[in-house]
């Protein structure tokens, strides 16, 4: 994976959803599983820096596998609606770049 664009990812999420994948999901689905992951993430992220550890029977996660989870959900929805996330990243980019060039003070 390392090295794809956008537009390929997206291409391989099509092409093992198609397959193995059984096929999209309908967006409700999608929304309920991208809740479910940002969830994993809330509390993976409590785990790290927040007051609550971790269980000690609880399984190690990862932070990058995670996010991840929540990425390829997104691109599930993208997909099943058509859209080409790179270029929608892209337009979120430039608009942040006009909108917030000064509006934070530098992070030393």
């Amino acid at each position: 994976m390392p090295g794809k664009t956008m537009q390929q990812l997206q291409a391989d999420v099509d092409t093992w959803i198609q397959g193995p994948g059984g096929g999209y999901w309908s967006p409700h689905v999608n929304l309920a599983r991208i809740a479910e992951e940002v969830g994993e993430l809330a509390r993976l992220i409590n785990h790290l820096y927040g007051p609550k550890p971790k269980k000690p029977e609880e399984a190690p996660q990862e932070l990058g596998e995670e996010l991840a989870d929540i990425l390829f959900v997104l691109i599930c929805v993208a997909n099943s609606e058509g859209i080409d996330l790179e270029a929608s990243l892209q337009q979120v980019l430039d608009k942040v770049w006009k909108r917030d060039l000064n509006r934070f003070k530098p992070v030393h």
